[in-house]
C-alpha cells in the first residue's frame, strides 16, 4: 500500500509497476467485483504479457475477450474481465475504457466504480496528480452506492493523507481494519500502511491498532484460499534455485499447468480447484482463474457457494 503523496505519484509514472488486489470478503463488505489492497508493486509476473506497441495487451486471453465484447457489447462480465486483464498487462488506459463500459452497463455496482478509479490512478501520466479528479469521482460514486466499498475507502483515505489530513486518513484506515476479517491476506498490508503513516507523521497508532476488533472469517472463507499448491520437495527447491530466473518462472508455470491438467482428468476436487485459482491469480492470470472457477463449479455444483466464497477472497473475476 502507499502511504504518501510521493509514493502514490510514483505509482502512476508509467513504469513497470502493477498492483495485485485481494478481494475483501465477509458479509459486511461483499462485493461483485475483484477488490482488495495494493501489495508490493514490481515487474509484471510470469504469464502476463506486456502491452503491445498500440497499447493493447498482447495475450490470447485479451483477443478472446475483445472478440466477446465485439460480438456482445452488453456483456458486462466480459467488460469487467477485459478491464482486469488490461490492468494486469499494464494497459491502464485500456483498463479504464473497459471499466467505463462496465459502469455504463451496470451503474449500480460499487465494485465496478472503485475498479475504474484504481485504473484511472494507474493511467495518470508522469507528472500528473497522484489521485486525478476522475479517479476521485469514481471512488466517491462507489461509496455513494456502497459506503463499505473497501477499495474506494482506502483511496479516499489516501486523498486525506495527500492533503495533509494524516490523522483523518489513519482514522479511516483503522475503521477499514475493523471491517477486515481476521487473518485475511490483505490485513498485514493495511496494518503496515497505518504504521508507516503514523511513524512518518509522529502519530501514535500502536494502541489504536491493538484496540481494533475485527470480524472472524467464516468457515467457507480463508483457510483453503490461503494455501498454495502443495510445496515442492527439497530436491525440487534445490533444482529450481540453480536455474536462471526465466527458467524458474517456466518451472512454476509448468507446475500450475500440470495441476490444471490433473484437475481436468479428475475434477471432483474443490480444494485443488481453489489452489489452482490462487496460483493463477498469483501469476497475474486472472482470466484463467475465472475460467478455473467456472470449471470447478460445473464439476462440483454442490460446492458452488464455497468455491465462490474462496474465489472472492482471491479476487477472481466473476466470483
Amino acid at each position: 500500500m502507499t502511504d504518501t503523496a510521493e509514493t502514490a505519484g510514483s505509482q502512476t509514472s508509467g513504469s513497470a509497476s502493477r498492483s495485485n488486489w485481494w478481494l475483501l470478503g465477509g458479509a459486511s463488505i461483499a462485493l461483485a467485483a475483484a477488490l482488495g489492497f495494493a501489495l508490493t508493486r514490481g515487474d509484471a509476473p510470469a504469464g502476463v504479457a506486456p502491452p503491445s506497441a498500440n497499447g493493447a495487451p498482447a495475450t490470447a486471453g485479451a483477443a478472446e475477450l475483445e472478440a466477446r465484447v465485439a460480438a456482445d457489447p452488453d456483456n458486462v462480465d466480459a467488460w469487467v474481465q477485459l478491464g482486469q486483464l488490461r490492468f494486469d498487462a499494464q494497459d491502464y488506459a485500456g483498463s479504464v475504457a473497459a471499466y467505463k463500459k462496465a459502469t455504463e452497463l451496470s451503474p449500480a455496482v460499487a465494485g465496478f466504480w472503485s475498479a475504474l478509479g484504481e485504473a484511472e490512478v494507474m493511467a495518470t501520466p508522469s507528472g500528473g496528480p497522484a489521485l486525478p479528479d476522475s479517479a476521485l469521482a469514481a471512488f466517491r460514486r462507489a461509496t455513494a452506492i456502497d459506503a463499505a466499498d473497501p477499495r474506494a475507502r482506502y483511496f479516499l483515505a489516501v486523498k486525506k493523507d495527500i492533503d495533509g489530513d494524516h490523522e483523518g486518513a489513519i482514522a479511516d484506515w483503522l475503521a477499514l481494519l475493523a471491517d477486515t476479517p481476521q487473518g485475511a491476506p490483505w490485513e498485514e498490508d493495511l496494518r503496515r500502511t497505518i504504521e508507516q503513516v503514523g511513524a512518518r507523521h509522529q502519530i501514535a497508532v500502536a494502541p489504536r491498532i491493538a484496540a481494533v476488533r475485527q470480524p472472524a472469517l467464516s468457515p467457507d472463507e480463508l483457510p483453503v484460499a490461503a494455501q498454495a499448491i502443495p510445496g515442492p520437495t527439497r530436491g525440487q527447491m534445490q533444482e529450481a534455485a540453480a536455474l536462471p530466473k526465466g527458467q524458474q518462472d517456466m518451472m512454476v508455470q509448468s507446475m500450475v499447468d500440470g495441476l490444471e491438467s490433473k484437475l481436468r482428468s479428475n475434477p471432483e476436487q474443490p480444494d485443488r480447484w481453489i489452489m489452482l485459482m490462487r496460483s493463477r491469480m498469483t501469476l497475474g492470470e486472472s482470466v484463467k482463474a475465472g475460467e478455473a472457477l467456472q470449471a470447478a463449479i460445473r464439476a462440483n455444483p454442490g460446492d458452488a457457494d464455497r468455491l465462490r466464497a474462496q474465489a472472492r477472497l482471491l479476487g477472481v473475476p466473476g466470483a
